[in-house]
């Protein structure tokens, strides 16, 4: 799929988060709040990214997981932009910028995979 093809298959947010790597508003994303059962995919390219078992509240208005489904399926990246240091986390095979990776989550290893709903397809 070429990026005019991606171009037309998202809406203006949905492009403007995964491939101009944009920031949905906090706690409005579709799947903030979700409890569903199923698998997250990308919503470009249809690969799996994160299982409904990994997610949990964060309370910081952006769906969040302990761990990807594979971590073969997804890219860390180091983001320096807008003054901080973070880790952007992007789907391995079309690129797409998913959200960012920190230090603060539930698990022992502490990661929680901070993901905009904008980029996501829960298929049940």
């Amino acid at each position: 799929m070429n990026e005019q093809e991606i171009k037309q298959k998202l809406t203006e947010e949905e492009y403007k988060v995964l491939r101009e790597k944009g920031t949905e508003v906090p706690f409005s994303g579709k799947y903030v709040n979700t409890k569903d059962s199923g698998m997250y995919v990308c919503k470009v390219c249809g690969t799996e990214l994160f299982s409904s078992l990994a997610k949990f509240d964060s309370g910081t208005g952006w769906p969040s997981f302990t761990e990807p489904a594979n971590l073969e399926h997804v890219e860390l990246v180091e983001d320096n932009s807008h003054g901080m240091h973070r880790t952007e986390v992007k789907c391995k095979k079309c690129g797409s910028h998913l959200g960012h990776v920190f230090d603060d989550g539930i698990e022992k290893d502490g990661k929680r995979y901070c993901i905009n709903s904008a980029c996501l397809d829960l298929k049940k």
